[in-house]
């Protein structure tokens, strides 16, 4: 059954996975043919201290936030204009004036007006095409929270100004969302933000909150002109202006040189806005593409749902998913007692449910790049990625430490992608995937320890020291990266200095705790002699409860790939009591 009705909503521009941090083009006054680019919040960025990295997991975007593009240039052309007298209002001119067209807000014509409504036909054009297109995704929903409200509906625009209708914009002073909430005053009216979710950047409960704001402060000034500038300023400044000056008038607030010029274009520039978007036609605004609003549906998951997951279930790319549920941080649903509501494509609802307990969890890697800078050292980097030395060589083919300004090196990070199981096939533990070379990772649970986690891989905790360049057994943390090479016999690579002298990897799997030079010597010169003994044997091996195929073939010391093709196997899933060849002449 359905949790909810479809609503109408806009899907945000869709996200795309990077860890670099891109240089977006700020458009000025003097022309903005092409659209910003956008702007990726990466793991050596400070542009918001809110974003958390989960080795490649967290694909947040923040964009410019466009109408504080070119802002310095647009306050010095609306300077040079004159006085913001207080009794500047005139009648709107004709082109303004239709019988199809009415005003909730209070609409003045005054030079400050004049100045943006030609800004926008001119020099910003291309940025209001792009609003007005954007616009709506939205407007329905915002209008008919506003009317409920009985705030003016024409108040939708105030988030043209504030964001450009963009749910990821973010400002220079790290203002966020449709309606461009600063983190106290988001709190403050009722949004969730830590370092899972920022609802400021949820287009509906950033529209609720924006609604009480600008409720409240309507009730404390009276002036829609003045609760507008609040919005911008904050309530105190407009309050002890208008206590200063005595007056409850903008205009002759404005007239006086106490608010900042950025905060008194707030209001002729919603004017322009509204008096534009309410007869674009009249003004040159025609063949805009509008965009549809989104519809989708509602469902509860648990907490920690894997939006990936939910992304297979529905059939969908994550991007979509991640489009529609844009306040989450983390591809997770936050952790907690109690569920979470997602939002899935609209018609998915029973697919989503059904499939939701059919997927089958794969283990793979994937990844990032860092580009070495003058001063970075291996062991530097290996501590910005959490990784070994050994991990990150051995996924770069390095054999030493020595590093150039400019080298590219592959930052490895293991990942879980879902597979859709077929009726009947019930979902095992985490499966693997194919990895590139032997190459696995394992990260650090709460309460794990290394002799736990050598138990589940089938190796020793000696393996996993060696691996990971641990000095001390007991020393791990939660959400330590441990790398595994588990698929060939090969001893992975290490820097010169740090090589061990042993034989093969594959012969510390099984040697016990305490690994000499001698004994893993021994112990493969005596494998090597049985193997000989049984090369024309065909062996079996009956799969118990917690046996997995890689554990298996590290067991008898074959490849996964063997043991697939002697058993005809098309994925790594396996069922207690399957009667596997694990030896073939």
């Amino acid at each position: 059954m359905q949790e909810t009705d479809i609503h109408d909503m806009k899907q945000s521009i869709p996200l795309i996975t990077i860890l670099l941090l891109a240089a977006f083009a700020i458009s000025t006054l003097s022309g903005c043919a092409e659209a910003p680019q956008p702007t990726y919040v990466s793991q050596e960025s400070d542009l918001y201290a809110n974003v958390n990295f989960d080795n490649g997991q967290v694909v947040i975007k923040y964009t410019e936030n466009e109408p504080e593009a070119g802002l310095e240039e647009e306050l010095s052309e609306l300077g040079k204009i004159g006085g913001w007298e207080e009794n500047a209002a005139q009648s709107l001119p004709e082109i303004a004036k239709s019988e199809e067209v009415t005003y909730d807000f209070p609409i003045t014509m005054n030079k400050q007006v004049e100045f943006y409504i030609n800004l926008f036909q001119t020099r910003q054009r291309c940025f209001y095409e792009r609003w007005l297109a954007r616009s709506t995704r939205y407007l329905s929903f915002i209008k008919a929270n506003l009317k409920e409200a009985g705030l003016p509906e024409d108040l939708a625009y105030l988030a043209m100004i504030e964001s450009g209708y963009n749910p990821t914009a973010i400002s220079k002073a790290k203002a966020v969302g449709l309606w461009q909430f600063i983190p106290g005053t988001g709190k403050n009216y009722g949004l969730r933000i830590d370092s899972w979710v920022d609802e400021r950047r949820e287009p509906e409960k950033a529209t609720l909150a924006a609604i009480k704001y600008l409720t409240f402060l309507y009730r404390e000034f009276g002036s829609w002109y003045l609760a507008v500038a609040a919005y911008n300023a904050g309530e105190g400044k407009i309050g002890r202006g208008v206590e200063k000056y005595n007056t409850n008038d903008f205009w002759h607030l404005a007239s006086k040189d106490y608010l900042s010029l950025e905060t008194k274009r707030y209001v002729p520039k919603l004017i322009a806005a509204i008096i534009i978007a309410k007869n674009p036609e009249q003004y040159g605004f025609s063949g805009i593409s509008y965009e549809e609003p989104a519809r989708f549906d509602l469902i509860k998951v648990p907490a920690m749902t894997d939006l990936n997951a939910v992304a297979t279930a529905s059939g969908q790319d994550i991007d979509k998913i991640r489009d529609l549920n844009n306040e989450l941080l983390k591809n997770l649903t936050p952790p907690g007692k109690h569920s979470y509501e997602l939002r899935i494509p609209a018609g998915s609802y029973e697919k989503v449910a059904s499939n939701l307990s059919r997927l089958q969890p794969v283990a793979s890697i994937d990844y990032k790049t860092h580009v070495v800078k003058k001063g970075d050292t291996l062991t530097a980097i290996c501590r910005m990625y959490n990784l070994s030395k050994t991990a990150l060589l051995k996924a770069n083919n390095l054999h030493n430490a020595k590093l150039a300004t400019g080298q590219r090196l592959r930052i490895p990070y293991q990942t879980t992608k879902y597979a859709l199981l077929k009726d009947g096939e019930k979902p095992g533990k985490v499966a693997l995937a194919e990895f590139d070379g032997d190459m696995r990772f394992h990260k650090v649970k709460k309460g794990e320890t290394l002799s736990r986690i050598a138990d589940l891989y089938g190796v020793t905790a000696g393996m996993l020291m060696q691996w990971n360049n641990l000095q001390n057994i007991n020393k791990i943390s939660e959400g330590q990266q441990l790398a595994l090479f588990l698929d060939k016999p090969a001893q992975p690579a290490i820097a010169a200095q740090e090589k061990p002298d042993v034989s093969t990897a594959t012969a510390m799997v099984e040697t016990g705790k305490n690994v000499t030079d001698a004994s893993v010597k021994a112990d493969a010169k005596k494998r090597a002699t049985n193997a000989s003994k049984d090369d024309n044997q065909v062996n079996y091996y009956l799969v118990k409860a917690g046996d997995t195929l890689w554990s298996i073939a590290q067991k008898y010391r074959i490849s996964l790939k063997q043991i697939r093709q002697w058993n005809n196997l098309k994925s790594n899933n396996l069922s207690i009591g399957t009667k596997l060849v694990v030896k073939k002449a």
